[in-house]
């Protein structure tokens, strides 16, 4: 049973933590992160592949594009049935419309898998690409009756076994999964990463809006630009379908009218966050009974959707790497991707089934995907019954401190980080002055933390509402601070609730319908409590942790109107302490 102690100044570095870690394999370095993957490469069956572009109609006869790569042996398609796993995406080629541009390279790649007697189909979504229609929304269920009808007709194709597969990440990892919350007879796996179990709570965590996810928003001429399906060199039909996504659904009106979770969109005549979401389908995705490969990074902001994806869902992997949005350096995806489908749609035993369900990459420099890592395998998350540590934000400055006393910043809308990033994989900074730090003597030891912080602050704000960030941050000895992962929660949505679907433990849930919204008063406490992204991080001896908060991101694309300028006081009172709860890993 997990236990929680107070850790108090002085103390960091002995962290002598109740509770036992179970059901934990560790491994070190390159050859863990190949354990599975690389080493995984049976001998190519066949030389090269035929490719070939059409149009595909759907049940409701808009015309879909397709390109389609087939087992070949000198330029000849080679005749026999093969399982199909396809690719729901916003182009048929290669392209930044998708949502990761270059990093999808990996997923893009699955393509060689036609060497392994696979066949591969890429299929642009309705009202993108070369594909025909209108997007409505984002992930409507008219796009995944399309996956529906996509998926039956690849299993009923002459060069078909029957044995479909659908994969994808970001935006196409959304698509791949709701094929699955379809349940097409013939739909025996799904690879997908970096996606949302939940709309809202990826795309408004903690009610504040996200800085990607309002695109593509493209005009006719843009559209004239892709590469038009076979047949159609004169790009007639390609202005046809480019003209008609131009009825499609302007993503940012659309996710600005909708800034509570129970909000009714006009502009596609349905409560969107839940229409969109793959939690409202948790019962059809769980007895579809697909196998789910879940990958995620440790520095992409969806990684907690993966694990409550894995929480909610029977018999799935989950691999969670040191990665950005998407990216995945020294991993060898298409092989991790090979194996899966060798296991779920060829049936070839290949030890995957035996395998613990997750595996995760221990890390101590946020900064570098690459290393040092630590792979390690577990039977569930979190991975460990360590308990949790308090850590007290003393109103000294210190971590770990009981001291009283209140600190007060003002917050500043202007602040920006000029080398975080970009789109989805843009990233948090710490700018030094901003919001009010909390800092903990230098570690005597390495310092695990594996799963869900808990941000449990007391603050005073002098309007309204506020939008209040907690990050957790390594502070080394050169006064060098990295952010290793961040909360946040809008003010007013700081009700809590019974959570509709299975959350890590100890994780509060806002529901956030708009009768939830309880203004603050100001000047009068408040007390909030809100999960911070998990994470499986090492501090090292001799660094720092430190706990920033802040009114503002950087990263927050609708911010409140009122808060340049307001005053924020978090609260250090003995009787009720502002902290962070953190999962320290019993050494």
């Amino acid at each position: 049973m997990s236990r929680s102690r107070w850790l108090v100044a002085g103390l960091v570095g002995l962290l002598v933590v109740a509770g036992a870690v179970f059901a934990i394999t560790r491994t070190t370095g390159t050859d863990s992160a190949r354990r599975g993957f690389a080493e995984y490469a049976p001998e190519k069956q066949f030389t090269d592949a035929t490719t070939e572009t059409f149009y595909l109609p759907m049940s409701d006869g808009t015309r879909l594009a397709v390109l389609l790569h087939r087992p070949a042996v000198n330029g000849q398609a080679v005749e026999g049935k093969f399982p199909v796993i396809w690719h729901h995406k916003l182009d048929i080629y290669p392209s930044p419309k998708d949502g990761v541009g270059p990093r999808e390279a990996g997923y893009s790649n699955l393509t060689a898998m036609t060497e392994h007697g696979y066949v591969i189909a890429q299929v642009a979504r309705r009202g993108n690409g070369q594909s025909f229609g209108v997007r409505r929304g984002y992930h409507d269920r008219v796009e995944a009756q399309d996956a529906y009808d996509v998926t039956e007709w690849l299993a009923t194709a002459p060069w078909s076994d029957g044995q479909v597969g659908v994969y994808g990440c970001s935006n196409t990892g959304d698509a791949a999964m709701h094929a699955v919350s379809m349940r097409p007879p013939h739909l025996k796996a799904a690879f997908a990463g970096c996606f949302s179990w939940n709309k809202f709570d990826a795309m408004r965590r903690g009610g504040i809006a996200a800085q990607w996810g309002y695109g593509p928003t493209r005009t006719v001429a843009d559209d004239m630009k892709v590469t038009p399906v076979t047949g159609d060199e004169d790009k007639v039909l390609l202005r046809q379908a480019a003209e008609e996504h131009q009825q499609s659904t302007p993503l940012a009106k659309m996710w600005a009218g909708m800034p509570y979770r129970d909000d009714f969109s006009p502009l596609v005549g349905s409560r969107f966050w839940a229409e969109g979401s793959l939690s409202t389908y948790a019962d059809q995705i769980r007895e579809s009974d697909v196998p789910l490969y879940i990958v995620g990074g440790w520095r992409d902001e969806f990684r907690d959707q993966g694990i409550v994806t894995a929480l909610n869902t029977s018999g799935s992997k989950l691999l969670i790497g040191p990665w950005l949005h998407c990216e995945n350096p020294g991993l060898a995806l298409v092989q991790g991707a090979h194996r899966f489908f060798d296991e779920n749609l060829k049936g070839i035993d290949t030890g995957l089934d035996d395998a613990p369900p997750i595996r995760y990459a221990t890390v101590s420099d946020i900064d570098n995907p690459t290393g040092p890592i630590d792979w390690r395998e577990a039977q569930a998350w979190p991975p460990t019954d360590s308990g949790h540590t308090d850590f007290v934000l003393g109103g000294d400055g210190v971590l770990g401190s009981f001291a009283p006393g209140h600190r007060k910043f003002t917050v500043n809308t202007a602040v920006e980080c000029p080398d975080a990033g970009s789109g989805s994989t843009v990233q948090p900074c710490h700018t030094a002055g901003e919001g009010t730090s909390y800092t903990s003597a230098p570690l005597s030891t390495d310092t695990e933390v594996t799963g869900t912080p808990l941000a449990d602050l007391t603050v005073r704000v002098d309007r309204t509402d506020a939008h209040i960030f907690a990050y957790i941050e390594d502070v080394a000895p050169d006064g060098t601070v990295s952010v290793v992962t961040e909360g946040r929660l809008t003010a007013s949505l700081r009700a809590e609730s019974e959570a509709p679907y299975t959350l890590p433990d100890g994780v509060p849930y806002h529901r956030s319908f708009r009768e939830d919204a309880q203004p603050l008063t100001p000047g009068e406490s408040v007390r909030l409590r809100f999960d911070i992204l998990p994470l499986s991080y090492v501090f090292r001896e001799g660094h720092r942790m430190q706990i920033t908060v802040t009114g503002y991101d950087h990263r927050e694309s609708i911010p409140l109107p009122d808060a340049h300028g307001s005053a924020i006081e978090v609260v250090s009172d003995p009787a009720q302490p502002s902290l962070v709860r953190l999962p320290v890993v019993e050494p």
